[in-house]
């Protein structure tokens, strides 16, 4: 499975939305997004 598809796995598991593990990591929505759908990996 890759990185992107963990991520939203994971997150729909435990309820946490986008916004939320944005801002854990200190980084926009939009770039959490880009990664859950493979557009970025970076």
């Amino acid at each position: 499975m890759e990185i992107g598809n963990q991520i939203k796995s994971l997150r729909g598991r435990r309820g946490v939305t986008q916004e939320a593990v944005a801002s854990a990591l200190g980084v926009l929505p939009q770039t959490v997004s880009k990664w859950e759908t493979g557009v970025s990996q970076s």
